[in-house]
């Protein structure tokens, strides 16, 4: 059965969106880097495969903006949930779930999208302090899945690939 669809990363700046996609696609077609707000459009990616394709579209990150070019950054991400199939969420997994993390899964209640959480930046913690991490985000919402990567190393990408294909359309 042939499948495809759009797949929104979201999530508070510099938590590894961009790099995220690189990831996904195999090749470096968004620009990753630690300054903050480098993603200020949406950015495109398509990962083909024998049985589909996966449709990857990067956020700039989501916040709460105080300026005018930060608020329009702000609505072009937030307009993603608007075209996607399937909304994956990244978090870090060494800060923990933040303020602007609550606000961006509060948001997403309303969307009835498929929600995955991707924690990000296992490689940063030790793995005793991911189970909690996990347990901690599932009694916060009721995520399609929760999925632990490093985008960085790639490690969890398969696995992240994976999970979106058996809740595409």
């Amino acid at each position: 059965m042939f499948k495809s669809g759009f797949i929104g990363i979201i999530g508070r700046p510099n938590v590894g969106k961009s790099t995220l996609l690189n990831a996904a696609i195999g090749e470096k077609i968004a620009i990753a880097t630690h300054k903050p707000q480098t993603t200020r459009n949406r950015i495109t990616g398509i990962l083909n495969i024998e049985q589909g394709q996966l449709v990857f579209v990067d956020t700039p990150g989501i916040h709460k903006a105080s300026t005018m070019l930060n608020q329009q950054m702000v609505a072009t991400a937030t307009d993603t949930f608007k075209h996607a199939d399937i909304l994956c969420l990244l978090m870090e997994a060494d800060t923990g779930l933040q303020r602007d993390d609550r606000l961006i899964i509060d948001s997403l209640k309303q969307t009835g999208l498929p929600i995955v959480l991707v924690i990000n930046k296992i490689d940063l913690i030790a793995k005793t302090k991911l189970l909690p991490l996990i347990d901690e985000m599932r009694q916060y919402y009721d995520f399609e899945a929760i999925i632990p990567i490093s985008a960085l190393t790639k490690d969890g990408i398969s696995d992240f690939i994976g999970e979106l294909w058996k809740l595409l359309p």
